[in-house]
C-alpha cells in the first residue's frame, strides 16, 4: 500500500493535521514547539531534485500527523506507539547513505518511542526490535532503525507490512543498553525487555494522518518537533543548562557541538577530577545527536594534554553526550581539536539526509 493508498483508505474530512512551524534561526532547541493546525491535501507531494536542493539541513517538503496508538511500560523502559503512511528514508553505514524505498507492501511507517520510566529520558542506543502479531499469527518482524525526523525528532522506524484492517499487537523488543551510564542511570537499561503494545489499523485511524505542504520546502532551516504529549522528545540541553564551565559551540556539517567543562565533585561521577563533555545535537530544533564516534585532541605550549576518543555517556545532567577525564583540566590557552570520524549511524528522514555525514575537524581556544 503506497501513502496515497492510504490517505484515502479513510476520510480526512474535518481532521486536523498538528503541523510544526518552521524554526529559521540557529538555536539549541528545548523549547516547546509551537503547533498550528493545517488541513491536509491527502498526498504527499513528490520530493524536488537532489541537486536543487542546499547541503546540510533543510525543510522538508511537507508536515504530517501521526496516527497515536499509546503507551505501555515494562520495568525501566517505557515504550509509545504510532504510525504514519509509508515512508522513504535513509540508512546510513559509515559516511555513506542508502535510500531506503517506499514498496507497494508497505501498509505503515511505524514508529516507536523508548524512554526511562522514572525521568521520562529518551533512550538512544536500547536496540529495537518489533514483532506485529494480531492474535496468534506473526504478521511481520523487523529490527527496526534508529531513526531522525524533523517531525518526529529521535525514533525507531520502519516500513511495515499489515494484514488488512484489524487489531494488532506490536511486541517491542529492547536490548539492554551497552552505553555507558552515569549518576542515577548507574546500573539501569541493561536488561533487555519486551513491551506490548495494541494498536488499529483501520478508516478511523488512518483518518488522523494528513499532509500538509510546506511553502518554506528546501530553504535552510526545520520544521519544528510535533508536540506529542505523552512521549517525550529526545531535546539536548539548552547552552543555560549544561552543568560545568561553557566552552564553546563549534558546527560541522550542520551538526552543533557544545562543549563543557566539569570538576570537582561534578566530575567525581565520571571517576574524573576534570571532565570535557561534548553535547552533539541537530541545528534548529536541538535534538540529540548519538551513535558516532567523536575525538578530542587539546594541546598546551605545544604538548598534548589529551589525545584520543571520548566515550558516548548517558548522564542525567548532561543528557547523552560524548566525554572524556582530563588529568590536569583545561586551562586558558589551551588549543581544542574536535574531530567525527564515524557520523552518526542513524536513519534519516527527509530533510536530514544532506547533513551530519562529512563532518571536519573542529578547533577552539579556551
Amino acid at each position: 500500500m503506497n501513502r496515497r493508498q492510504f490517505l484515502r483508505a479513510g476520510s480526512a474530512a474535518g481532521i486536523l493535521a498538528v503541523a510544526g512551524c518552521t524554526g529559521t534561526d540557529e538555536g539549541d532547541g528545548g523549547s516547546d514547539p509551537t503547533p498550528t493546525p493545517a488541513g491536509g491535501s491527502g498526498e504527499t507531494p513528490t520530493q524536488a531534485d537532489q541537486d536543487s536542493l542546499p547541503e546540510g539541513v533543510y525543510v522538508q517538503r511537507y508536515a504530517e500527523s501521526m496516527a497515536m496508538q499509546g503507551t505501555e511500560s515494562e520495568g525501566d523502559y517505557t515504550v509509545g506507539l504510532m504510525y504514519a503512511a509509508p515512508h522513504v528514508f535513509w540508512n546510513v553505514v559509515g559516511s555513506e547513505k542508502q535510500k531506503t524505498p517506499k514498496e507497494d507492501s508497505d501498509s505503515i511507517h511505524l514508529m516507536a518511542v523508548v524512554w526511562d520510566t522514572e525521568t521520562n529520558t529518551v533512550l538512544p542506543e536500547v536496540g529495537v526490535s518489533v514483532e506485529i502479531v494480531q492474535g496468534d499469527e506473526l504478521v511481520s518482524q523487523e529490527v527496526i532503525y534508529p531513526m531522525l525526523s524533523q517531525r518526529m525528532g529521535f525514533h525507531w522506524g520502519g516500513n511495515f507490512g499489515l494484514a488488512g484492517d484489524g487489531e494488532y499487537t506490536a511486541k517491542v523488543g529492547i536490548g539492554g543498553m551497552s552505553t555507558r551510564r552515569t549518576g542515577a542511570f548507574e546500573g539501569r537499561f541493561g536488561d533487555p525487555a519486551t513491551v506490548e503494545v495494541p494498536f488499529a489499523f483501520n478508516e478511523e485511524e488512518r483518518s488522523k494522518v494528513t499532509v500538509e505542504e510546506l511553502e518554506q520546502y528546501g530553504k535552510r532551516g526545520a520544521v519544528q518537533p510535533m508536540s506529542m504529549g505523552m512521549m517525550p522528545q529526545a531535546y539536548a540541553p539548552a547552552k543555560e543548562d549544561l552543568p560545568g564551565e561553557f566552552l564553546a559551540e563549534t558546527t560541522s556539517d550542520d551538526a552543533t557541538f557544545l562543549s563543557t567543562q566539569l570538576s570537582g565533585d561534578a566530575a567525581s561521577r565520571f571517576d574524573a577530577e576534570q571532565y570535557l563533555a561534548v553535547s552533539a545535537r541537530t541545528p534548529y530544533n536541538g535534538i540529540v545527536l548519538p551513535s558516532m564516534a567523536v575525538e578530542a585532541t587539546v594541546t598546551r605550549g605545544g604538548e598534548t594534554v589529551l589525545d584520543g576518543a571520548l566515550t558516548r555517556t548517558l548522564d542525567p545532567e548532561l543528557d547523552y553526550h560524548y566525554g572524556a577525564a582530563i588529568e590536569s583540566g583545561l586551562e586558558a590557552g589551551d588549543e581544542v581539536e574536535l574531530r567525527v570520524p564515524t557520523p552518526p549511524q542513524i536513519a534519516r528522514h527527509e530533510g536530514y539526509e544532506r547533513a551530519f555525514l562529512q563532518m571536519e575537524p573542529m578547533t577552539f581556544t579556551v
